[in-house]
């Protein structure tokens, strides 16, 4: 059992770690980058990215770590270990919550929203600047917290 705790904790560390660096680029230069093109063009290749991603192997990576985090509250919640348990329903809580279920709650019905607009006109534009706002909004609370989920894991590991 503490092979299969300690397997989880890496795949886990490594799972939120991989989602918090990918979340970080659209935090930190994709979103910026689109900001500084037409309307249109922002439209068009945030939509690209929305019907690509969930094709790739993102969601193979994205949506298996929030099982895995599931599992590991189960295993801190059955066997308790102290600190090490604490640490672990930390970083499943942060994962789970504010990187997986924030990304349905949130991003994913603003990129919906976005794919049914048009590329052009005043109501694109307008969209646009909003989605930009309040897409990386809380883009930034999912790096931070697949980041911070990343972190607790790897302590985990250190105390368990």
């Amino acid at each position: 059992m503490q092979f299969v705790l300690i397997l989880s904790l890496v795949a886990a560390a490594i799972g939120s770690g991989l989602v918090a660096g990918i979340f970080f680029a659209f935090s930190t230069f994709i979103m910026t980058a689109f900001s500084r093109i037409p309307a249109e063009q922002g439209i068009a290749a945030m939509n690209s990215i929305n019907v690509t991603i969930v094709r790739s192997p993102f969601m193979a990576l994205f949506v298996p770590t929030a099982i895995l985090c599931i599992v590991i509250a189960v295993l801190a919640l059955m066997n308790w270990r102290g600190s090490a348990s604490a640490l672990m329903l930390t970083g499943a809580a942060l994962y789970v919550f504010a990187s997986f279920l924030s990304t349905i709650i949130f991003n994913v019905p603003m990129n919906d929203a976005l794919e049914k607009v048009s590329g052009s006109g005043p109501e694109a534009v307008g969209l646009w600047a909003t989605y930009l706002r309040d897409w990386t909004w809380w883009n930034h609370v999912r790096t931070v917290a697949s980041l911070l989920a990343s972190m607790a894991f790897v302590r985990a590991l250190m105390v368990v």
